[in-house]
């Protein structure tokens, strides 16, 4: 197995520790429990850092199938390299940051997502090197 596939492995169980903190987060809210298991007709206000938490799963959804597709034809095209390696370990720290760095509300989360864009044009860089 490659490096970027070991990576894209540790950033598929980021993405379901993600989902986890997302949907434990809004439980600290009172009424909360009643409303999840309710038919949740109306919405619920989960609090700005519950939300940002979400969102910043959501984000993340938006990022991961590029990653892991780009990273798989790298498999299968056998192109592995430092580039590549270094890359798709950028993508990933940058995407670990983000969710925090949402989460507290901080501009820096902008800087972590342009970083997992770059790692993921490393990723591409190599595909076509």
């Amino acid at each position: 197995m490659t490096v970027e596939l070991q990576v894209l492995v540790f950033a598929a169980l980021w993405g379901v520790a993600q989902t986890l903190i997302a949907a434990v987060a809004p439980a600290f809210k009172p009424g909360y429990f009643q409303w999840n298991a309710s038919p949740r007709d109306e919405a619920f206000d989960i609090g700005p850092a519950a939300g940002r938490m979400r969102r910043a799963y959501q984000n993340y959804l938006e990022t991961f199938p590029f990653f892991a597709v780009i990273v798989i034809a790298l498999a299968f095209a056998g192109k592995s390299n430092d580039i590549s390696r270094l890359g798709a370990h950028i993508y990933l720290l940058a995407r670990v940051a983000y969710f925090p760095a949402y989460a507290l509300g901080t501009k820096l989360r902008s800087a972590f997502y342009l970083l997992s864009l770059v790692g993921i044009g490393m990723c591409v860089w190599t595909c076509f090197a």
